[in-house]
């Protein structure tokens, strides 16, 4: 599998989550994981639904979560990272 990441994504992983922040070193753990088996089970991978239908969620930590959508069958394209309220608006 290969990682791209959007420019928003890029800003809001700066934003939200300090470089020296937990969340940013459990996210690249994630992303090696994700990038060896993007169906690993600890990855909690899932398709979204709604006004968010078409993008995928991973979970990065109990509350993080990484969103994406699939660029072509083997390309991943970042866009959003956050808590679920951060990224789900709700």
């Amino acid at each position: 599998m290969k990682v791209i990441f959007d420019t928003k994504f890029r800003k809001i992983i700066k934003k939200r989550f300090p470089k020296s922040s937990m969340v940013r070193y459990q996210f690249t753990n994630r992303l090696k994981m994700f990038i060896d088996d993007p169906k690993n089970d600890v990855l909690k991978c899932h398709k979204l639904t709604g006004k968010m239908a078409g993008l995928n969620a991973m979970s990065v930590n109990g509350d993080v979560r990484a969103i994406y959508y699939m660029k072509c069958e083997d390309v991943a394209c970042f866009i959003d990272i956050g808590t679920h309220n951060q990224v789900y608006g709700k």
